[in-house]
Formats: structure tokens, C-alpha cells, sequence
């Protein structure tokens, strides 16, 4: 492109030099030759003028017509990366979707064989209901906290015998032997809280417990139960509460 603007610039050098030539005949005879000489240097640097800027024009066509060509060639780029995104997540997202799929399937067969399996297990009548055991020892305690103490006897032990393995069978006893000792019903208060002391020593409330069968004992005026009671408790449980006023009631036995 470059080539063919400077031939146009040359040819149009040349006719204006030829146009000047044949005008100098005429008048050869009234303008000498400095006049001639300052003529055609003007038109040559007119011409020249012409030329770079001829030649200016070329070059930044050139240089945007490559500008042009990697811009394309960059947005062809830029596409080709877009695809093979968008390929990508395709492959991912059907990936994703066989995978839920595979997912629910297996969970599906899995509740399948547990539904399968809990139709075909026995049920083992040694193992209480929780949610029936807690019930029942709730009604339980509620007749204990409304004051209904013949209610509330009656109904933890019933509660003992239908849970005689169940989880809250331990608090069964010491709350339905408080029970007891406020209906005056000694003898089953003794009773109960000596199984609660014998099944249950670790646990806190059985100092007390021993020291409640103490008094339902000396109640039912067996003094003997009741010292032996007194002996176990003071020495099963020294730095207890119960323990120390077990040694006082001892030394006054005596």
C-alpha cells in the first residue's frame, strides 16, 4: 500500500514538474533562471510535502490494519476459552446430576432393607418403650409435686414393676419411698428406700435414702433395723451429711 502511494506521489511530482516546463517557453525571454530555479524548488517541496504526508497516512492505515488484526485475533481467542468453560461446566453439572442420581438411588435402597428389616424383627418385650417409660414416670412425679402422696405411691409403684429394667427405675424408688413415708406407709417407705441404697450405692441421693430408712424403721419401731441402718450409713458414707448426723444418733443410742 506504502509502494503504490509513493508511485501516485511520484507521478503526481512529475506531471507538476512537466506542466511547469512547458509553461517557462513562452516566457523564457522575461524571467531568467534564478526565477526558474526558486519555481521548481517550491513545487519540489510542495510535492515532497505532499509525499510524507501521503506516506503518514499510509503507515497509521497500516498500523490499523494490524491494530485490527490482533484485536480479531484476541476476540477469536477470548471465544475459544469461553467454550471450553462452558464445556467444562457442562461436563461438570452432568457429573453433578449422575452423582445426586447414584445418590438417591442408594439412599432409596437403603430404606428400603431398613423398612424391610423392621418389619421382619421381633419385638423384644425386655425393652420398654422409652417414650412410655417417660411418660408414666412424668405422671408419676406430677401427683408427687400436686401433693397427691397415695396417688403418687401407687403410681410409682406400678411404675416399678412394669420398668423393673428401664432407665429411670432408680428415681422410681427414692421418690416413691418419699411418697410413702407422707401416706405414713412406713413399712413399704423402708422397703423401697433400702432397695434404692443396695441397687443404687454410687448414687448421691443414697446417703439420704439410708437415713430415710432409719426413721421409717424407728416408726415402725424397729429399733434394731434401724440402728443397723444407722452403722451402714456412718460407715458407707462418713463425710456425708447423712453420715456425720448417723454418728451423732448412734452415740445417743447408746
Amino acid at each position: 500500500m506504502r509502494n503504490g502511494l509513493e508511485k501516485r506521489a511520484t507521478a503526481t511530482l512529475a506531471g507538476l514538474l512537466l506542466t511547469a516546463l512547458l509553461s517557462f517557453p513562452a516566457q523564457a525571454g522575461v524571467f531568467d533562471d534564478e526565477v526558474a530555479r526558486a519555481n521548481i524548488e517550491k513545487l519540489r517541496e510542495q510535492t515532497q510535502t505532499q509525499l510524507a504526508d501521503l506516506t503518514n497516512r499510509a503507515e497509521i492505515a497500516s498500523r490499523n490494519q494490524i491494530d485490527f488484526a490482533n484485536q480479531a485475533e484476541a476476540i477469536k481467542a477470548d471465544i475459544a476459552k469461553l467454550r471450553g468453560q462452558i464445556e467444562v461446566l457442562t461436563y461438570e453439572l452432568e457429573a453433578t446430576q449422575k452423582r445426586q442420581k447414584d445418590f438417591y438411588v442408594d439412599l432409596d435402597g437403603r430404606l428400603r432393607k431398613l423398612e424391610q428389616s423392621a418389619v421382619e424383627a421381633k419385638v423384644d418385650p425386655a425393652k420398654p418403650d422409652p417414650a412410655l417409660e417417660t411418660r408414666d414416670y412424668e405422671a408419676a412425679l406430677a401427683l408427687l409435686k400436686a401433693s397427691k402422696f397415695k396417688d403418687a405411691s401407687a403410681a410409682f409403684v406400678a411404675f416399678i414393676k412394669a420398668y423393673p429394667e428401664g432407665a429411670l427405675v432408680a428415681s422410681a424408688h427414692y421418690w416413691g419411698g418419699y411418697a410413702n413415708v407422707q401416706t405414713r406407709d412406713h413399712a413399704t417407705a423402708a422397703e423401697l428406700f433400702g432397695k434404692f441404697a443396695s441397687a443404687w450405692p454410687d448414687d448421691e441421693r443414697a446417703p439420704n435414702a439410708l437415713a430415710s430408712r432409719a426413721t421409717s424403721l424407728d416408726a415402725l419401731k424397729d429399733w434394731k433395723g434401724a440402728a443397723a441402718t444407722l452403722e451402714q450409713l456412718a460407715t458407707k458414707y462418713p463425710n456425708s451429711e447423712a453420715g456425720k448426723n448417723a454418728k451423732l444418733q448412734l452415740k445417743k443410742r447408746k
